[in-house]
């Protein structure tokens, strides 16, 4: 007779071995979840880019390359989310970091794993940000671990980059023959690749190559037809995110990636800060209604327009005056403008958020909620921001050249300007 466990007769049972796959099993067990409905089982949580395995982790299993993976996710779910890429610099990291100590969120990482093996292929970080609708929008960063290979970071971020609805660029110390040279890979890729984004935000972070990175991102816009946008210097994250708000605002519909309304109080400081996050959503999305103003912007932009028209027009004859332009300061929209770029719409969105800035310092300070009037010099160009006389809600930013302009001077001929409008014709009331 022989034994059921293979031994022979008169022989005790063998002992069982251990099982050595039991800590793992115990470690990746997960409970089995009966859903009532397939819209349960469909719904936006599951429909994600990777599966959640801890507070601040999500991992894909992969049987291809991570950058095609990400792809085929991209075009599959069809997500919105800010990718920022780093040239010449090391950045990105520290900026989504900021914002989500700014906003009282974690980075989380998309750990991109080799189905199967489990093996860590790329790492990438991202912060999740809340939105007006109540829902929340990713920021990723571009950046990936030392280990992956030079090509697979490219493809990583020409992927998302690529399927961004709005990239970003931070450009560090690089030399203006230099500039060139490191856009090209990105031109390739969007006249011969999978390029959906239709906007590309190019952020200096360097005075050296300002002019010329405004040049080659007019040329790529030109050669490509994406929508590239070149800021002034930034030194800080808080302008950085200033600049990447302000335009993601301007694909929603004027909508900044914050609950509350830009024109509510304390909402000037909000504008160059990353939200704090909301504790529930909000019944209605839509932003809340502006302080009543003295006159609608309609009234303002139609009946003294000529006579704001003329006042531009003068300025623009300033020695040195290089651009300048009338904005909405409650909605950063232009008004009229002359001279070459930076554009109006630059102008007007650059122009309303250092007032944002300055008038949420005054307040904290103590001194005032009057609208701030500034000389600013930077690099190679000086920036007069002010009031309009006369034209309540309405701003002047103008950018003059540092070696033909004396900025006391241009500041006294600007003022006395002003008497243009005590003999003109007043705005409707």
């Amino acid at each position: 007779m022989t034994s059921s466990n293979g031994s022979g007769p008169g022989h005790s049972p063998a002992p069982e071995a251990p099982d050595a796959w039991q800590a793992t099993r115990a470690q990746t067990a997960m409970a089995t979840q009966i859903l009532q409905t397939e819209d349960d089982y469909l719904a936006p949580e599951k429909q994600d880019i990777g599966r959640q395995t801890s507070a601040n982790e999500r991992e894909l299993f992969v049987s291809c390359a991570p950058a095609l993976a990400l792809q085929q996710q991209f075009e599959h779910l069809h997500p919105e989310f800010i990718a920022v890429h780093d040239i010449a610099t090391a950045s990105s990291r520290k900026l989504l970091a900021g914002i989500a100590a700014a906003s009282s969120r974690a980075v989380q990482k998309l750990i991109i794993r080799r189905q199967g093996y489990g093996t860590a292929l790329a790492t990438l970080d991202f912060v999740e940000l809340p939105t007006p609708s109540g829902g929340l929008l990713r920021m990723y960063s571009t950046e990936t671990d030392a280990d992956v290979d030079a090509s697979a970071r490219h493809d990583l971020a020409n992927v998302l980059l690529g399927f961004s609805r709005l990239g970003v660029m931070m450009i560090g110390d690089l030399p203006g023959h230099a500039v060139a040279g490191a856009l090209k890979p990105f031109q390739d890729a969007m006249t011969g690749g999978a390029w959906p984004n239709r906007q590309v935000l190019l952020l200096p972070l360097s005075s050296s190559n300002g002019s010329s990175l405004a040049a080659q991102g007019a040329e790529l816009a030109r050669m490509t037809g994406v929508n590239v946008r070149t800021t002034p210097q930034v030194s800080r994250p808080a302008d950085a995110w200033g600049f990447i708000n302000g335009s993601w605002a301007r694909l929603r519909d004027g909508t900044p990636l914050d609950r509350r309304s830009p024109t509510s109080p304390g909402a000037a400081a909000r504008s160059a800060a990353p939200p704090v996050a909301a504790t529930r959503p909000t019944a209605d999305p839509r932003p809340m209604r502006p302080m009543p103003a003295v006159t609608s912007a309609a009234a303002r932009a139609a009946a003294p327009r000529g006579l704001l028209d003329r006042y531009v027009h003068q300025l623009s004859e300033l020695p040195g005056m290089v651009s300048c332009c009338i904005f909405d300061v409650s909605s950063g929209l232009e008004v009229t403008h002359a001279g070459a770029s930076p554009g109006a719409a630059d102008l007007a969105m650059h122009g309303k958020a250092l007032l944002a800035g300055m008038s949420a310092s005054s307040r904290t300070l103590g001194l005032g909620h009057t609208l701030p009037e500034a000389a600013i010099t930077l690099g190679s160009h000086h920036l007069l921001l002010r009031a309009v006389p006369g034209h309540p809600g309405m701003a002047l930013h103008a950018v003059l050249d540092k070696a033909q302009a004396n900025l006391t001077l241009a500041r006294l001929q600007v003022q006395r300007m002003d008497s243009l409008f005590e003999s003109g014709p007043k705005p409707a009331q």
